[in-house]
């Protein structure tokens, strides 16, 4: 029994050891893979993050009450023609760009959906404010001074977030 005893711990001793090294090598090994394939679907992510990056800031800077107001003949259009224009610029380019969310952080997101809904909020309510008897063109002034003396806008604050976030990439 003794001599039994002699050959099986130290054989037992080698198989344990030789378990928790191959298992230390497997663990590895998967890892290792989990790692390679991390690295390349961030290549193949990374273009497809950077381009919903641009689609985003296209979106911010399209729907600035400036650039909205800049194809439109205000000499032809009343109030509520401008008005209903601007919202529904402001709707498509957001829903052109709603698949984007999946891109970026939430935080960015909601800050996006923020800007397009006090965009909205802003057009309504200076078309709200304006006489009976204003004109397109007053309104489109109005628009356009009142964006540019209301500090930094939730369009710019969007933006910033947005670049903030798009330098992690680079």
């Amino acid at each position: 029994m003794v001599e039994i005893l002699k050959y099986c711990i130290p054989a037992l001793c080698v198989l344990l050891a030789t378990w928790l090294v191959m298992r230390q090598f497997y663990k590895a090994e998967a890892e290792k893979r989990l790692w390679e394939l991390k690295r390349h679907a961030q290549k193949e992510i990374s273009p497809i993050r950077l381009r919903a990056y641009e689609r985003l800031s296209l979106l911010l800077e399209r729907t600035t009450p400036e650039h909205m107001l800049l194809e439109l003949n205000l000499g032809e259009m009343t109030i509520l023609q401008v008005q209903q224009h601007l919202i529904r610029t402001v709707r498509m380019e957001y829903e052109h760009n709603l698949s984007q969310q999946v891109y970026v952080s939430e935080q960015v997101w909601s800050m996006i959906q923020n800007a397009k809904e006090q965009t909205l909020a802003f057009v309504t309510t200076i078309a709200q404010q304006l006489p009976v008897d204003a004109t397109a063109l007053d309104y489109a002034k109005m628009l356009i001074t009142a964006y540019a003396t209301n500090g930094d806008t939730p369009n710019e604050l969007a933006l910033q977030a947005l670049k903030k976030e798009a330098q992690t990439l680079l």
